[in-house]
């Protein structure tokens, strides 16, 4: 089980004993909100998009939404999401308890500004009913991520141009 191999990776910071499983599903940002009493916007939420070698990563915040000029600046690409038989594929993670641990293969993770809101999030671990909650530190440090973007709206009062 995936969740498994995600509890094994966070050993090595000593964080497996920090996963949270529910009784309930968590699968999308209302329900990990829900069984987690916070807002959703503090569920980190892991994105899958295609690129020219296969895959991109992107965490963002649970209220953010990919803005499509943002993200095509930042990565010269259109945002084209994956499939859930690609995200199952690269990430090894079913849709509903994508996280940016323990991935199948190595893939660029990146972390969006979004989240730098809170002192802390709450990515999945794997499954549709897990979650660990870790500083913005921690999740950039245990994700890989390879730098901070900023590649959302929805998130904060866009200012007109």
């Amino acid at each position: 089980m995936a969740i498994d191999k995600v509890r094994e990776y966070l050993k090595q910071w000593g964080k497996e004993g920090d996963i949270r499983e529910f009784e309930t599903s968590s699968a999308t940002v209302e329900l990990a909100a829900e069984v987690l009493g916070v807002t959703p916007s503090r569920i980190a939420k892991t994105l899958s998009f295609k690129s020219e070698d296969g895959a991109v990563l992107i965490i963002t915040a649970g209220d953010a939404r990919i803005d499509n000029a943002r993200f095509k600046s930042e990565f010269n690409m259109k945002a084209k999401m994956l499939t859930a038989e690609e995200v199952l594929e690269y990430t090894g993670h079913a849709v509903g308890g994508v996280c940016p641990f323990a991935l199948n293969q190595e893939l660029p993770v990146y972390s969006d500004i979004s989240m730098k809101r809170f002192t802390t999030v709450f990515p999945a671990c794997g499954s549709s009913n897990s979650a660990i909650e870790l500083t913005c530190d921690e999740l950039e440090s245990y994700s890989g991520s390879l730098k901070w973007v900023d590649v959302c709206k929805g998130w904060r009062e866009e200012q007109p141009d």
